[in-house]
């Protein structure tokens, strides 16, 4: 189902998705509905039906109060105070109620805050709290009594005294010291929460627009929903113009290639951790359209936020009840973290920042344009986190080719028991999904000694660039693996992705292979019931080629396939594909996109049917040239 009380569409204004703000604001509000079914008496917590987190039921309910308060908070502030469903006296009662006695085992106290390996979520969800109560503070703060005030700085400095998990999470006590200041109740220990939080955000900011989330190389949508929206918000909020110069250019900056990264069907790309977090997806779009710190115009801003909110509300994110379940589409467990609870979805509430602008504001008043990836072909390499941005405009689709970002704690070693499917595989798209643990990965490269097949954890980018209609990105995995010896000595391979077109070729050199050592490769994971078409063709060192099955499927569909390549490997040996996902109709095989290949252990060069240009790829050091119509050798 979808949200009941939608407005009508309008298609003049909104020609692509036909939703205009009133369609925001309902759906807020729609939401808001649902959620405050299951609230505690006096709506200190709300404890949405399903399978608690690892943080258990009391936290869960914390949870369900913070997210949802959210998003009724962007939508009054956004309505200038207006208030005509009374969220904000529900908000404010149960906040006199959940920290009236914090830590009770009671029917509405609060969770106290404590270091995230304790009791940590909390944490995650005082930042709502403090975001919330500083959007709506002459609303509600302000019209608080002094000792809910108190009571509720006291409950919130928990977030100053407690140790963050060592990512995103110290944007949280930088939050609620934010808000603090911001009534009057800053001190020394406001001031330390805010510059810790500002010297990590440092330390982190890889170049391009990207941060890593903590010190590895975690690149994800983190970045949109928590890494800029924190600290833009917050200089906004404060009219901090220092800072505003400092977070404005990189949210610009971010916006440039994460634009390209919803499909023309609204979708966002799915990749990495937190997916049940939907069109939050979207957020950094809707800030950057709020500061004016965005390369995209209004009418574009508003084609990829309403198409992602649209994209989930009509695929079933909103069930019978009105909430949100725990999955993509609809429900899918394995999407999911041991961190999500019912509530968890309604992180979704960031993207109603864009209610921060007004009605009159372009975002709501320009017509609709067309999405980045419903323009051209597209190719953008991203060297900073070692992605490669592919879309293709005939079918809307999207990839995001990883050599780059891995998930992997830099201070734990590899291990096999770490892979995540949501960061390990080499290419993600808008209308896949990777296939769970268990299964047969999709889009991986293996090395399989003794019949144990490796995984790619920790990833080394080598490089990216692009030219006008191409580009490559390369990295470097060591394989571990699981059930045998942890990694076998001098054993990598380095991986080149290259796109053109609809295409991609995609080339590994394996080094120092053991005797009886076979390599596979695995293409794009697609449905029997989808309009889709997945394929691989061999073009050098590959000897075998099949179809493996994944029964449990993707948060795609339900049940999956993927095209296959083995070989025997043994010391260094080069292996080239080429690989297709497409949604066009009857697309010509791939054995007729390549006339010619010229392959050694240490490169390859591959000559394109469509235009008589060559690549060439080589590794010794590794380099890759496009050259448009020259000839081989």
């Amino acid at each position: 189902m979808s949200i009941p009380g939608l407005p009508e569409e309008n298609r003049e204004l909104s020609p692509h998705t036909g939703y205009t703000r009133e369609h925001w604001e309902a759906a807020a509000d729609g939401l808001l509905d649902a959620a405050w079914q299951w609230a505690t008496p006096h709506g200190a917590l709300l404890d949405l039906p399903g399978r608690p987190s690892a943080s258990g039921v009391r936290s869960d309910g914390l949870e369900g109060y913070a997210r949802t308060f959210l998003a009724g908070a962007f939508r009054v502030a956004g309505a200038e105070g207006k208030d005509p469903h009374g969220w904000l006296d529900r908000y404010a009662q149960g906040l006199a109620a959940g920290t009236r006695t914090p830590g009770r085992d009671d029917t509405e106290s609060w969770p106290v805050v404590l270091d995230h390996h304790i009791q940590g979520q909390p944490m995650v969800e005082s930042a709502c709290v403090a975001l919330g109560l500083r959007l709506t503070s002459p609303w509600l703060w302000d019209r608080l009594d002094g000792d809910v005030q108190d009571r509720a700085e006291e409950w919130l400095r928990g977030a100053l005294r407690h140790v963050p998990a060592p990512n995103n999470w110290y944007l949280f006590p930088y939050t609620v010291a934010g808000f603090l200041e911001s009534v009057g109740r800053g001190d020394t220990e406001t001031a330390r929460a805010r510059e810790r939080a500002l010297e990590l955000l440092e330390t982190w900011y890889r170049g391009q627009g990207w941060y890593g989330d903590g010190d590895g190389r975690a690149f994800d949508h983190y970045n949109g929903w928590a890494l800029h929206l924190y600290p833009t918000l917050d200089a906004q909020l404060s009219n901090d113009k220092r800072q505003l110069e400092v977070h404005g250019p990189r949210l610009r900056e971010h916006l440039e290639s994460f634009g390209l990264l919803f499909g023309g069907d609204g979708a966002p790309i799915h990749f990495g951790r937190s997916l049940t977090y939907r069109f939050a997806a979207a957020a950094s779009v809707a800030l950057g359209a709020v500061t004016g710190h965005t390369p995209l115009t209004p009418g574009t801003s508003r084609r990829l936020l309403s198409g992602s909110l649209r994209y989930f509300l009509d695929r079933g994110s909103v069930g019978d009840d009105g909430l949100l379940s725990l999955g993509w589409h609809g429900p899918h467990e394995a999407s999911l973290q041991n961190y999500s609870g019912p509530a968890s979805p309604y992180w979704a509430s960031k993207a109603f920042v864009c209610l921060l602008a007004p009605a009159e504001h372009p975002l709501w008043t320009a017509t609709e344009e067309p999405a980045p990836s419903e323009t051209r072909d597209r190719v953008l390499a991203l060297p900073a986190p070692g992605l490669l941005v592919h879309s293709t405009r005939a079918d809307g689709l999207v990839r995001l080719h990883n050599h780059g970002s891995d998930h992997a704690r830099p201070h734990e070693a590899q291990s096999a028991a770490h892979e995540d499917p949501l960061y390990a595989r080499h290419a993600y798209s808008t209308r896949t999904g990777p296939t769970a643990r268990g299964n047969t990965p999709d889009n991986h490269i293996a090395v399989e000694v003794a019949g144990i097949r490796s995984a790619r954890c920790r990833i080394e980018p080598l490089g990216a660039d692009n030219g006008p209609d191409w580009g490559w990105a390369a990295s470097r995995h060591t394989p571990v693996f699981v059930g045998g010896p942890p990694m076998v000595p001098g054993l990598s391979v380095e991986s080149v992705t290259v796109a053109k077109g609809r295409y991609e070729l995609r080339v590994h050199r394996v080094i120092g292979a053991p005797h009886g050592a076979r390599v596979t490769h695995t293409g794009w994971a697609t449905g029997p019931e989808e309009n889709l078409h997945s394929a691989l063709h061999p073009l050098h060192g590959w000897t075998a080629q099949d179809e493996q099955r994944a029964p449990q499927g993707t948060a795609f569909t339900r049940w999956a396939r993927m095209p296959r390549l083995t070989a025997g490997t043994e010391g260094t040996s080069l292996y080239a594909a080429l690989a297709l996902l497409t949604a066009e109709p009857e697309p010509a095989p791939l054995a007729d996109a390549v006339t010619a290949v010229d392959a050694t252990a240490d490169g390859v060069e591959v000559r394109w049917a469509d235009d008589g240009s060559t690549t060439l790829i080589s590794f010794e050091p590794l380099a890759v040239e496009h050259r448009e119509g020259a000839p081989m050798g």
